[in-house]
């Protein structure tokens, strides 16, 4: 396949709400470009780009998909993203692969909540944007609203550059054009817009464009430059299944969009030196945006943006982790669920990689290498409990769902304190859909429940002089450890502190540390309701060794013993988890969420009003209160609302809820024992 210069390469991810078009939107483009011979539909199952079952089922995308196409010269990467907050995961790591992100909003829905989110996303990570308005054929849409929508809410750098005309059966470039009917909006106001986005990113240009002096071609030529300083954010209006303002947008992709030259330019950072990639150096550095497993033969495929040099499947490369090296393999391009070999991975292009252990952020290179920032990724907040349902499936339940967390940087699978197995993902929607693969294609069925609120123990005072000494005789040699020590409450955040104090020879130095480890031991179990504790600082200041009977094991008892008797002192406290929650509703429904929020003590953050008649509540609350929050919201809402939550920080609980939470802890040590 050919290898074209690194000028030649525009790369894209598409973005927004789930039910948007973005499937559709790459549909059009590939069919428009000749790659493929039929228009491909999600509707009727069709897509090149739902590539597995699940995905045409739910006529809907769960995962990445890549593809490409040549326009004028230029080779064009396409990163289709799921719309759905449930897997924003791979919508995330799809920016990793980009340079600009479309964001694409269907006009009949307006902007909606995942829009707003990988928005800011895309915005933030500092990749050019573009927005496409899809489904301008919708009965009864307002264009000029949702325009003016866009405007509002994402700003003035959005221009549209082609508007429809011919009551939504074409469209019209503003750029190359300066008057002109349109269905909406004003062509010449519309051109000069975009002539002053463009030159507003260059002061020089700014000044010439005053003068009258600046050209279309100088203007075409800067375009680039302000799509990637985010000052100028190109707007479209198309129709996808008629192809409608599909020939203009492949023409702005390669005409104003930025290549790899003009795009954002990674940073690679090893041991706190920076190292900017330089698209046209000589060494390979590339950077994994995407992982997946193909169903059926259980292959490991890695997307891999190329960000310097060229890739051979002979070389060696590395990673921080493994400096060693290792050989990538046969390189590949993807279209959909298509795989062709491609002679080399070269800067500026996509490629795909197999059967290699690596994970979405992580960066592979030849020579000098290190990290490079990635998009933060939301951590993984609803957990469900699972239980196998047949015996002895629980190791063959863990491996298989660890192959969905290599996948979705959003998954986290953990053994708990209490020995549950937790699987934690973005929303309910978002685990259950892991637990229904695991049925299809492993016939591995699970039992669910909610799981214990993952709460920590620490202390609000201090105990000094907690002496505790362990005697044991047993006929022969014995056991003997005196340990005295203070417990002191640390700064949140700060973790556990070991200090020995002591002076001389009181404790062998050997068994000092024994002391340490009995103590962490305990931290690990709790003290009060079997929570790990944390931030606290224990001094240890004296204490006795016997010259025959001391041992480790009798002075990690000691500590151990001492450790608890100083907590229980030192006022022991339990701390919740505080998650920040947004809650996105229709204004009518804004007095009944807010109601229900401050009910499970939550604290209102903040409140924004979006169009379309929907808000925006932000609160901080303990995760326990929004265990059941799906259900509850759909109930309150009618089925209209959404909601996201991410981790914020801990907070002591109120007293009655930590009684609660200690009595059931007793209630539960007394039943093991029966």
């Amino acid at each position: 396949m050919a290898v074209y210069e690194v000028g030649k390469y525009r790369n894209v991810v598409l973005v927004g709400h789930g039910g948007s078009g973005k499937t559709s939107l790459a549909e059009a483009m590939l069919h428009k470009a000749g790659v493929t011979n039929r228009l491909g539909s999600t509707a009727d199952k069709t897509s090149v780009l739902d590539v597995t079952d699940e995905a045409k089922e739910k006529g809907g995308s769960t995962d990445s998909a890549v593809c490409y196409l040549v326009h004028k010269g230029h080779h064009v990467n396409i990163v289709d993203t799921p719309g759905t907050a449930a897997f924003a995961g791979p919508a995330i790591g799809g920016l990793i692969a980009a340079d600009t992100a479309i964001v694409v909003v269907s006009a009949s829905s307006g902007i909606e909540v995942n829009t707003r989110k990988m928005f800011e996303r895309a915005k933030k990570y500092g990749i050019g944007l573009a927005i496409v308005v899809s489904k301008i054929d919708a009965p009864n849409v307002n264009l000029e609203e949702v325009l003016g929508n866009l405007r509002s809410v994402f700003g003035n750098e959005c221009v549209p550059v082609t508007l429809p005309t011919g009551s939504g059966k074409s469209v019209i470039d503003c750029l190359t054009n300066e008057s002109g009917a349109a269905d909406i909006f004003d062509v010449g106001e519309a051109h000069t817009g975009v002539l002053e986005a463009i030159v507003s990113v260059d002061d020089a240009m700014m000044e010439k464009y005053l003068g009258g002096e600046v050209s279309k071609d100088e203007a075409l030529a800067t375009a680039p430059k302000a799509v990637a300083a985010q000052t100028f954010i190109p707007t479209f209006f198309v129709n996808s299944r008629a192809e409608i303002g599909i020939a203009e947008l492949l023409d702005a992709i390669v005409g104003l969009f930025p290549s790899p030259l003009q795009a954002k330019r990674r940073v690679m950072v090893d041991d706190g030196h920076e190292m900017p990639v330089d698209p046209t150096g000589a060494d390979f550095v590339g950077q994994i945006f995407k992982v997946s497993s193909d169903p059926k033969t259980g292959i490991k495929y890695l997307g891999l943006r190329c960000l310097s040099g060229k890739l051979t499947h002979d070389m060696s490369i590395k990673t921080v982790a493994d400096r060693k090296g290792f050989r990538p393999g046969q390189l590949q391009r993807l279209l959909g669920a298509e795989h062709k070999e491609v002679e080399a991975g070269v800067s500026g292009d996509i490629v795909s990689l197999a059967k290699l252990d690596l994970h979405v952020g992580d960066v592979v290179f030849t020579n000098k290498g290190g990290t490079i920032e990635k998009p933060p990724i939301p951590a993984p907040m609803f957990p469900l409990a699972l239980e196998s349902k047949s015996r002895g499936d629980e190791d063959k339940i863990a491996q298989a769902i660890r192959r969905y967390t290599d996948e979705d940087p959003c998954l986290r699978l953990e053994r708990t304190q209490a020995g549950e197995m937790v699987l934690r993902g973005l929303d309910d929607t978002h685990v259950r859909t892991i637990l229904n693969r695991l049925k299809h294609y492993f016939k591995l069925e699970v039992l669910t429940k909610t799981p214990k609120i993952p709460y920590r123990e620490t202390i609000a005072g201090r105990a000094d002089n907690i002496e505790y000494t362990h005697k044991k005789q047993t006929g022969g040699a014995g056991q003997y450890a005196k340990i005295v020590i203070n417990v002191l409450p640390a700064q949140r955040g700060e973790g556990y502190e070991f200090v020995d104090k002591i002076f001389g020879g009181a404790i062998d130095q050997q068994f000092r540390p024994s002391v340490d480890k009995g103590i962490r031991a305990q931290m690990a179990e709790g003290v009060i309701a079997g929570y790990p504790v944390v931030d606290v600082k224990v001094e240890l200041i004296d204490g006795k060794t016997h010259p025959v009977d001391s041992k480790d094991i009798a002075f990690q008892i000691a500590g151990r013993q001492a450790f608890k008797e100083g907590f229980m002192k030192a006022k022991p406290i339990l701390l919740e988890p505080i998650v920040n929650l947004e809650v996105t509703v229709p204004t009518d429904k804004v007095g009944d969420i807010q109601g229900d929020i401050a009910s499970r003590r939550g604290r209102p953050v903040g409140q924004d009003v979006l169009p379309g008649g929907l808000a925006v509540i932000k609160a901080q609350i303990p995760l326990g209160e929004v265990m059941d929050y799906n259900s509850r919201l759909s109930s309150i809402s009618g089925g209209q609302g959404s909601f996201s939550i991410e981790e914020s920080h801990y907070e002591p609980v109120p007293g009655n809820v930590q009684q609660q939470v200690i009595d059931q802890h007793k209630k539960e040590v007394e039943a093991a024992r029966e």
